[in-house]
């Protein structure tokens, strides 16, 4: 496996909570800010989830052959035609850098096993590490009832793995408040190269918290992120222990 920009941390136990709502906020390049203040859902646990699959296109590994040409081959199920070269596995992690009122700064994340905490600072916390793209996805949990102590949140999306997939997968954020609908962001963009991705900021102004889109893709790694956005942490390299399925 290859090497990732890492902080090393405290692991903490798993915690869970949050519900859907019915409807939703799609962000946009047009319409990419909303403000969860004045919508009436800037309190309790706001849940931030990650789900990814591979994009048709790779799966079906282009057009069906014709039932003329190949009958036996047009006759094979999509999934045994989709795993050729194309194919690739992606492991998308979502990670949070944070910045609180009182100058701390740090990030939450599954490489170092940095996993965050909901109910003391930074309020922020991930709930596992997904590496396998299972309909769950990740999620981190932010407790806005201690709004007043978040300056800045980024949320991020990164491969761990040596190969840049982005363009091969349909990736969504979504963000679901205790109120009201909730906020999507898809990572609908193709960048060969990426490998990380600036998603959304949710970020204290003047007490009104706001969610903005951002959707940056960069070629490096959690530190190119920080450098892009200013956070200022010092970054070295990481590594996953082995996953087993």
């Amino acid at each position: 496996m290859g090497f990732f920009d890492g902080l090393l941390g405290a692991r903490a136990d798993d915690f869970d909570s949050g519900s859907a709502a019915s409807n939703s906020i799609k962000l946009t390049k047009r319409h990419h800010q909303v403000s969860l203040t004045r919508q009436g859902a800037a309190t309790g646990h706001l849940r931030v989830n990650l789900t990814w699959r591979m994009r048709t296109s790779d799966l079906d590994g282009g057009p069906r052959p014709s039932l003329f040409r190949d009958p036996f081959k047009a006759l094979k199920p999509p999934e045994v035609l989709g795993h050729g070269q194309s194919m690739v596995n992606v492991d998308l992690d979502l990670g949070c850098l944070y910045e609180l009122t009182d100058g701390t700064k740090g990030v939450v994340q599954p490489l170092g096993g940095y996993l965050g905490d909901v109910n003391a600072p930074p309020y922020v916390k991930l709930s596992g590490d997904d590496r396998f793209g299972s309909a769950s996805g990740e999620t981190i949990y932010v407790n806005l009832d201690h709004r007043d102590d978040i300056k800045r949140l980024l949320v991020f999306v990164y491969i761990y793995d040596q190969t840049p997939a982005f363009d091969r997968t349909h990736a969504i954020v979504t963000l679901y408040p205790s109120n009201g609908p909730r906020i999507e962001i898809g990572l609908d963009e193709r960048h060969q190269q990426a490998r990380s991705c600036a998603v959304v900021m949710i970020e204290n102004v003047k007490g009104e918290l706001v969610v903005r889109r951002e959707v940056r893709f960069v070629y490096g790694f959690q530190a190119e992120l920080d450098r892009l956005y200013g956070w200022g942490l010092q970054w070295g390299r990481g590594y996953k222990a082995k996953a087993e399925r």
